[in-house]
């Protein structure tokens, strides 16, 4: 009986650029000038350059707008593969991503993100997000809204969203769901760190 292939354990050759990078890249390919997208984002020329020489680390909901900006989905700002189609590993049909195949971005406040889709997947973001005690995702007290349909778990530590109306606090197994739409605010007031899977559909 023949044995199916092995899937080999590789990691891609390209080297991880930064978020800031990613995100100029992101914007010339797009025919965007900085002008235009500090003026969209409502921040200054400066601020934009800052943030695509690594000078500045963008929060998590600047980030977002960032992306929502250019019209692209979150999980462009990771890295250079998600704009690329993946070929299939195997004559299965599936798209495989080992570990340490996706680099973590550091943001804001320490918060970190690492995509988890293998592949492309449109219309869908997939990521874990790391919140560091004391970590927020949009500065001391602001909520912020974004485009699509949220669904998160968290794995282990604690996670508190505030929304316009009251506060939810999330430990390991809770899971929740909402408009993007919806005000809100994600922040850990625990003493570990807070891990979560995010889910963003996008319409």
């Amino acid at each position: 009986m023949t044995q199916p292939a092995a899937v080999e354990d590789t990691v891609p050759s390209d080297a991880p650029t930064g978020v800031g990078e990613r995100i100029r890249e992101l914007r010339t390919a797009r025919g965007m000038s900085a002008r235009t997208l500090a003026k969209t984002l409502g921040i200054s020329p400066s601020a934009v350059s800052q943030i695509e020489r690594g000078v500045l680390q963008p929060s998590v909901s600047r980030l977002i707008a960032i992306t929502d900006a250019l019209g692209v989905p979150l999980v462009a700002a990771f890295d250079p593969a998600s704009d690329r189609p993946v070929e299939p590993a195997g004559p299965s049909g599936f798209t495989l991503q080992r570990a340490g195949q996706s680099p973590d971005i550091v943001l804001d406040s320490g918060v970190s993100f690492r995509r988890l889709t293998p592949g492309t997947s449109p219309g869908v973001d997939y990521f874990e997000s790391i919140y560091p005690p004391g970590a927020s995702a949009h500065g001391a007290d602001g909520l912020f809204h974004h485009e699509g349909y949220e669904v998160g778990t968290v794995v282990s530590g604690e996670l508190t969203i505030d929304f316009e109306a009251e506060r939810v606090i999330l430990r390991a197994g809770d899971a929740i769901s909402y408009p993007c739409s919806v005000p809100h605010r994600l922040h850990n007031t625990g003493t570990a760190d807070a891990v979560a899977h995010w889910l963003i559909v996008h319409g």
